[in-house]
């Protein structure tokens, strides 16, 4: 019974408090002055910037020709096989015309 009372005077006092503080002020830190939409939509479009850049970049670098070389000689000590593979005379990633 005793501890029933004790509850329930701690509840009221709680309670008490809780409705007699008044809400803490919100403080305001040096980046809270900024407006968050502007940097949002300022960094937003920085984004497509670099993506379109990119693009172009990558599509002018792909586009450009690239040099052919002729095939290397055949050297003789460059592949020795001295017993067949089991997949047959070629390596197993290689394919080559015989």
């Amino acid at each position: 019974m005793a501890s029933a009372a004790a509850r329930s005077g701690l509840r009221s006092l709680a309670a008490s408090a809780k409705a007699t503080a008044a809400p803490a002020a919100r403080r305001r830190m040096s980046s809270s002055a900024h407006d968050d939409a502007h940097e949002t939509a300022k960094w937003e479009k920085i984004t497509y910037a670099g993506i379109v850049t990119c693009t172009l970049l990558a599509a002018y670098n792909l586009s450009k020709g690239h040099p052919h070389f002729d095939e290397p000689p055949a050297y003789p000590y460059l592949h020795i096989r001295n017993k067949e593979f089991p997949w047959g005379p070629d390596g197993l990633f290689e394919k080559k015309h015989h």
